[in-house]
């Protein structure tokens, strides 16, 4: 007797199920609520017109000041991802090629230790060393590197060294397992043919590690670009960024459509900076390889 199976697919039906309710959906009550208008004074709070549906608030999601604080978001997430890869692709080249395995996996704890506390209190620590009054500051006058007192608080340096702290674990967990799956015969092989080691990084190492750099990059980027509590506790009124906005639109404004279209707004403008970006490395590795591409013709066989 012939026993029902199901299709493989059905495998994926409480994922999808998941994905659906908790995603897409919310997603979609926000588009909703995005075409609407700010309630009368009065009316409940959680209330919204949508008896008249218009594009307005995303035109007034893009006029200043709001427009120059989406700019301020892409500037400061951009920045932070770049630095992660800059600091974060030397600690996890020299953890998979320099360090034994016995020690491997102790530093690579201690690269995931940060995350054993509260994000939000890892954030405030971060007041404390840059505080005026503080150790820090005390000790770069004392050696003579500052004539006053340290003044990074409150600002978007402030800011950005936050989230570069933030988030540098990852972008080093994925480099770290891209370069650990290197052969490194690969890169002798390479020396063994005269190339340098330069250009044994840039010819061999690099591209052989871009899936892990292009994954460190996706996941830095696009959670940064929603940061909210980094600019609210080191960057005050001068760390703003688009995670903070819409957030006030919700909460103070009591604004849900004008704050449902900024964050449709972040949403969009996250995808198409990726997408710029994705198409930009595409044509740069298309000119590469086109340049690397040896022409056979007219030589004998």
């Amino acid at each position: 007797m012939a026993r029902l199976r199901a299709p493989r697919a059905a495998l994926a039906l409480p994922a999808w199920g998941w994905y659906l309710w908790f995603f897409v959906a919310p997603l979609a009550v926000i588009v909703w609520y995005s075409f609407g208008y700010k309630p009368p004074i009065g009316t409940s709070a959680s209330s919204i017109g949508l008896d008249r549906l218009s594009l307005d608030n995303y035109a007034t999601a893009l006029r200043p000041p709001f427009g120059a604080t989406f700019a301020d978001t892409l500037r400061v997430a951009l920045t932070g991802t770049l630095l992660c890869l800059l600091v974060g692709f030397p600690l996890a080249y020299f953890l998979a090629t320099r360090v034994s395995a016995r020690w491997r996996g102790v530093l690579l704890g201690l690269v995931i230790v940060p995350f054993w506390t509260s994000f939000l209190l890892r954030t405030f620590a971060w007041r404390i060393i840059l505080a005026p009054n503080g150790a820090l500051s005390s000790v770069l006058q004392d050696v003579g590197l500052l004539a006053g007192p340290l003044q990074v608080l409150d600002t978007r340096g402030a800011v950005q060294l936050g989230v570069v702290y933030n988030y540098l674990p990852l972008m080093v967990f994925p480099l770290f397992v891209a370069l650990d799956r290197l052969d490194p015969a690969l890169r002798e092989a390479a020396k063994d043919l005269g190339a340098d080691r330069v250009r044994t990084f840039v010819q061999v190492t690099l591209p052989l590690a871009m899936p892990g750099i292009v994954t460190g990059l996706l996941l830095v980027f696009i959670p940064l670009c929603g940061e909210y509590v980094t600019p609210r506790v080191l960057g005050g009124a001068r760390g703003l960024m688009a995670g903070s906005m819409v957030a006030g639109q919700f909460l103070t404004a009591q604004n849900w459509a004008l704050g449902s279209a900024m964050a449709i707004t972040l949403i969009l403008l996250i995808l198409a900076t990726v997408l710029v970006l994705g198409a930009l490395a595409l044509l740069v590795r298309t000119v590469v390889r086109a340049r690397r591409r040896v022409d056979l013709e007219g030589v004998p066989a």
